[in-house]
């Protein structure tokens, strides 16, 4: 069995609202996610949230301090993951309309308020408490969602 695999998230929120992608290759999911990916050898979590970032989403940004901890996997496989998501900020201009995902993975990306997560499917669990609240959290350990 493959060891977990590390990841950095962003937890990005701009006017109130937080930053989410759907990063199903042609959409074939509506599960929503923070920006993010995994941690390359030899390189920080910090600089592997910068450079996910911007291939997920264009975006510069300035990271700041862990807000969650989350890890899940997949009970039918071997897919294990650990995420640090850190509270990051926007440098520089917003969203550019015309961005694409260079990697094609990344199909949507937007800013959602805190109502309106409660009408899509988004993980993990604790996202918007770790969004809107002030504590780091950890959300335990849960099963992959396709």
């Amino acid at each position: 069995m493959a060891p977990p695999r590390i990841a950095a998230r962003a937890i990005i929120l701009h006017e109130g609202r937080l930053l989410l992608v759907n990063a199903w290759p042609g959409g074939r999911s509506d599960l929503w996610c923070a920006p993010g990916g995994g941690v390359e050898r030899g390189q920080s979590l910090t600089e592997t949230l910068i450079r996910e970032v911007a291939e997920e989403t264009g975006l510069r940004i300035g990271v700041g301090e862990p807000a969650l901890v989350n890890e899940f996997h997949d009970p039918a496989g071997s897919f294990h993951q650990v995420e640090v998501f850190f509270r990051a900020s926007i440098l520089g201009a917003g969203l550019d309309p015309g961005w694409t995902d260079p990697a094609g993975v990344v199909t949507r990306r937007r800013f959602f308020d805190r109502a309106e997560m409660a009408a899509i499917r988004f993980k993990p669990d604790r996202l918007p408490a770790a969004a809107w609240g002030e504590r780091c959290l950890y959300d335990p350990l849960e099963p992959i969602l396709r």
